[in-house]
């Protein structure tokens, strides 16, 4: 029995040879990295948590503790919550502007306000921790702030690109391109 899907020999003929649908949509945010495996194993570990607290919901309201169970849900639920905030975190770029995603706020700067975007070797923090090591930081200078208050977009030693600086590479250079783009229209 053969198995086209999984051998190399199938025509590809009906595939499109056009841009997918979703490449022209230049005002919808898109992160322009992968979450990195720091960020992605650290979110996995929180909804690993989650899964405990869930299953000790379901044994106190099987016990009985109804108002004890939906107070451990709760918790449940913002322990979820955090994991997927921590997913989402990052830098993204739209044709509006530039967005920096926190664990509990987000920042948006229109193109406009842009004045430069610029890798720079620097001290940067490692892990988001107060250590500092030496590394990249990919900075934003706005026009409604000096020079000298930037806050790193994207650097090497976050939970992305700590140990694929081949990533920080090409994420800085898509969001220098994004802004080389925007801020002239």
């Amino acid at each position: 029995m053969p198995l086209p899907f999984l051998t190399a020999d199938r025509t590809f003929d009906a595939a499109p040879d056009g841009a997918l649908p979703y490449d022209d949509d230049r005002d919808r945010w898109r992160r322009p990295y992968r979450p990195g495996p720091w960020r992605v194993g650290g979110a996995a570990l929180w909804l690993l948590l989650a899964s405990f607290v869930l299953f000790a919901a379901v044994a106190l309201a099987l016990t009985g503790s109804l108002s004890s169970a939906a107070v451990v849900l709760g918790i449940a639920l913002l322990i979820i919550a955090a994991a997927l905030r921590i997913l989402r975190m990052g830098v993204w770029v739209s044709a509006r502007g530039v967005r920096q995603v926190g664990l509990l706020h987000t920042q948006t700067v229109p193109w406009r306000r842009v004045v430069s975007v610029r890798t720079a070797q620097q001290p940067v923090r490692w892990l988001g921790l107060p250590r500092t090591v030496q590394g990249q930081a990919l900075t934003l200078v706005r026009e409604d702030r000096p020079a000298d208050d930037t806050v790193p977009l994207l650097t090497t030693h976050t939970l992305d690109f700590v140990g694929r600086s081949s990533a920080f590479d090409r994420a800085a250079d898509v969001v220098e391109a994004w802004a080389a783009e925007y801020r002239r229209s």
